[in-house]
């Protein structure tokens, strides 16, 4: 990043002020998405732990459950609508659209 500020730490600055109500459920999966492309799976992991604590999220995340959410959004990938949609909303928020959409 050109201010210094790793990739995962801006990418969950972006989802934080693009979602600042939280992560609708049906958003869940094209944002992953979005992240998969940019990050690697570790980094995903990161951010979703550390989303789940600011939004203190009910249901805890483990890292496997993340793992397998991970590994159902390279299998199922969402499709480009909902994976756009995300990715609009985050581009509000300074997500760099050029990186994270095909």
């Amino acid at each position: 990043m050109a201010d210094g500020t790793p990739l995962f730490e801006s990418a969950i600055n972006w989802i934080r002020k693009g979602y600042p109500e939280g992560i609708p459920p049906t958003e869940f999966p094209p944002l992953l998405a979005l992240l998969t492309r940019v990050l690697d799976d570790n980094q995903v992991t990161d951010v979703v732990l550390r989303l789940a604590r600011y939004y203190d999220v009910e249901n805890p995340m483990t890292e496997d459950r993340i793992r397998e959410a991970i590994a159902k959004v390279i299998r199922d990938e969402p499709n480009s609508e909902e994976i756009n949609q995300v990715a609009s909303r985050l581009a509000s928020a300074g997500w760099p659209l050029a990186s994270g959409v095909s």
